[in-house]
């Protein structure tokens, strides 16, 4: 079974025992998480597009890990105005194991 979830502003594509990368959730490491954002159920049976989302479906994940990404570095740069700043980046993001689709 696929599911389309929404979390963070973004979708992600997910069956069974996906991990995924998503936007900080405030949960504990080894806690479960229950989405109810789902935009698309895709089975044996067929397809169901919800409207925006699809009644009485739900992803159950397990928080697998909180941390942080890579550095990126933000360079600011205006020509001939002496203007320079370098700050950097590290977004946090939560990894999720998805354990069961219900429809």
């Amino acid at each position: 079974m696929n599911a389309v979830i929404e979390t963070g502003g973004k979708q992600y594509r997910v069956t069974e025992g996906d991990t995924i990368f998503v936007e900080k959730l405030n949960v504990a490491e080894g806690d479960e998480v229950t989405l109810e954002r789902v935009l698309l159920l895709s089975d044996d049976n067929g397809t169901k597009v919800g409207t925006p989302t699809v009644d009485g479906a739900k992803v159950v994940a397990k928080v697998a890990k909180q941390g942080k990404n890579k550095k990126i570095v933000v360079f600011k740069f205006k020509a001939k105005k002496n203007y320079r700043r370098k700050t950097g980046h590290r977004q946090p993001y939560t990894k999720l194991t998805i354990e069961k689709i219900e429809a």
